[in-house]
């Protein structure tokens, strides 16, 4: 292996580290115990900055129009290959959990996807939108939560307003 494929192992190790210490401290302050929960939170802000460092070294950070070009690619991957060939073989297994956690995140990948290219065509045209995510399937909103969530049927209570 060479040091760019570590690098991207690198990073993608201390991307799902974050990720899996920040679930790990809900668990902890749904069971009370703070200290445990404040000690991953740490520890996923950590596994960022380690991250954001191996991203950044990869020449992964460019621009923000290509970034947002980026990220079009990747949300649309997900909704048109990604997600559909892991929804099919949910399906053929019978795993009934997995097939709904994935054909939410599909739905959801979609609404990235469009949201990315509304602010590549609005790139510099400095507009103030509020976004808001339900808490329970992903869904991503402009301008004010609906009062449930055309995803999974959350009430707008369980969106949360991201600054």
């Amino acid at each position: 292996m060479s040091t760019k494929d570590n690098l991207k192992d690198a990073f993608a190790g201390e991307s799902q580290a974050n990720r899996k210490y920040l679930a790990f401290a809900k668990k902890a302050d749904e069971e009370g115990f703070k200290q445990v929960a404040k000690l991953f939170r740490a520890a996923a802000e950590a596994e960022t900055v380690h991250a954001h460092n191996h991203l950044r070294v990869l020449g992964g950070i460019k621009t923000t129009k290509e970034n947002i070009q980026e990220a079009v690619e990747g949300e649309t991957y997900e909704f048109t290959k990604m997600y559909p060939q892991f929804i099919e073989e949910a399906k053929k297994e019978g795993n009934k959990e997995a097939l709904r956690s994935f054909e939410i995140a599909n739905k959801v990948e979609n609404i990235h996807a469009g949201l990315y290219q509304k602010a590549l065509q609005n790139l510099g045209k400095n507009e103030d939108v509020d976004y808001y995510v339900c808490q329970v399937c992903g869904n991503t909103v402009e301008k004010a939560a609906p009062d449930t969530c055309p995803i999974c049927g959350a009430p707008k209570s369980r969106f949360t307003k991201v600054s």
